[in-house]
């Protein structure tokens, strides 16, 4: 197989981004939910940074109500923390419950679930959450959920407060991935008790009246995973920061580098195949080196990867940097690379692209809506396919050159929160209008 016919690209019958109109209506009081929103740990706590800061660009007063670890946010928005027994980050889980939360359900379900194997936290936060908000029905007029999707979200709909939530995908995907790469049938079993939670996020999916999602490819998974019918399912594609991921044109390409981001041991990001096609690439490129944004577990199934392709010294692996770090890197790497098997967005593409690095991504999920005909795009968990389109672009640097220049294009004119911030106040205001509050 050549390395032009290893390359698929992206047809423009696909969803595609419409600019939006102007909002010039009334401001409104928002109120955005997430569980868990720090931007080191997650996706959704850059979607909670960047959403709100937009819709506050706008004049929107925004309260963002958020357990830990917490989100970093705008001077003018609002942070009320809901605090939980936040396990993850105490020496033993074991030990950390106190006479005092006792008095508490929702710390004792958490604290019991997670010495059981379960994960609680959008279980007990959506409680924390209805009961907070609760007594405070008419201080907002809309409430926005980033895919915590409790039980509590019900309760707040019944009582008349307008409620929406955001499904990225359906993380029913993360689960399938997770029991095909299972050894053996005992961490299967932890597997699908770790995931419990996922029986509560379909019959709320399935009840709430407004449902929103990132991209076509995520509408259709919603849809198959929860039984909602897709037309009820409204799209809204998130945006980049194209201001600050940026060209910098005194950062110089190095040639031979490689950037992805992936969280090393998932395999839904598709990284051992990432590794599989540099091995391949080696000795014809042996300068050629891999940059992953993640960590590394030691002892985990990556590191035992790299040691059995011998790619210990030509990998290297940063996290928990800042975002101008970030993209410092995007912009000192040749190539950027999306391997993943599924996205329901696609957001490090995304910003490579603003930052004019070319892109070479899987088509996993909602990958090709993302870089469409500005980036390459090769068949999910194939490493011969994915080194191809590699070598394509190393021995091309005019093809690189074009596709940087298209990539941070296409970002600019077609994704920015700016858009998604004025869709979503039309949005906020049609779901205010059909069912005006007593």
């Amino acid at each position: 197989m050549s390395a032009h016919q290893a390359i698929q690209t992206s047809q423009t019958a696909m969803a595609d981004i419409l600019p939006a109109e102007t909002y010039q209506g009334d401001p409104f009081n928002i109120c955005l939910l997430g569980y868990r929103s720090h931007p080191h740990v997650g996706g959704q706590g850059i979607y909670i940074n960047y959403l709100s800061k937009a819709l506050a660009d706008l004049g929107h007063k925004v309260d963002v109500i958020s357990g830990p670890p917490y989100p970093e946010l705008d001077p003018r928005v609002t942070l009320i923390k809901m605090p939980s027994l936040d396990l993850f980050a105490v020496e033993d889980h074991v030990t950390a419950l106190r006479p005092r939360h006792l008095k508490s359900f929702s710390d004792t379900f958490e604290w019991f679930s997670m010495l059981t194997g379960g994960f609680a936290e959008p279980y007990t936060f959506g409680r924390r959450v209805a009961k907070y908000l609760g007594q405070r029905l008419d201080q907002y007029d809309i409430v926005h959920d980033n895919q915590s999707l409790g039980y509590g979200l019900l309760k707040l709909q019944r009582s008349g407060l307008p409620t929406v939530a955001t499904v990225h995908h359906p993380i029913t995907r993360d689960l399938s991935l997770a029991l095909a790469a299972a050894p053996n049938w005992k961490h299967r079993l932890l597997i699908r008790r770790w995931h419990s939670f996922l029986g509560m996020q379909a019959k709320v999916v399935k009840k709430l009246k407004h449902i929103i999602t990132v991209s076509e490819q995520s509408r259709q998974d919603i849809a198959e995973a929860f039984n909602r019918p897709a037309k009820t399912i409204d799209l809204m594609y998130n945006g980049i920061d194209t201001e600050i991921f940026t060209p910098m044109p005194s950062v110089e390409r190095e040639t031979q580098l490689l950037i992805t981001t992936a969280s090393a041991d998932q395999p839904l990001k598709g990284l051992r195949f990432l590794l599989e096609a540099l091995a391949l690439l080696r000795p014809r490129f042996p300068d050629l080196t891999l940059l992953v944004i993640g960590k590394l577990k030691a002892g985990g199934d990556t590191e035992k990867h790299l040691q059995h392709l011998n790619l210990m010294s030509a990998v290297e692996f940063v996290s928990g940097i800042s975002t101008e770090k970030l993209v410092e890197q995007y912009n000192r790497a040749t190539i950027a690379i999306s391997p993943s098997l599924y996205e329901g967005f696609g957001l490090p593409a995304g910003e490579a692209m603003a930052c004019e690095t070319p892109v070479i991504s899987s088509n996993g999920g909602a990958l090709p809506e993302v870089v469409g005909d500005a980036g390459l795009i090769v068949q999910a968990a194939d490493e011969v396919a994915l080194a191809n389109a590699i070598e394509l672009l190393l021995n091309d640097p005019e093809k690189r050159s074009a596709l940087g220049s298209a990539g941070r294009t296409r970002i600019v004119e077609k994704f920015s929160w700016s858009v998604k911030a004025h869709r979503l106040s039309h949005y906020y205001n049609n779901i205010l209008k059909a069912h005006p509050r007593p």
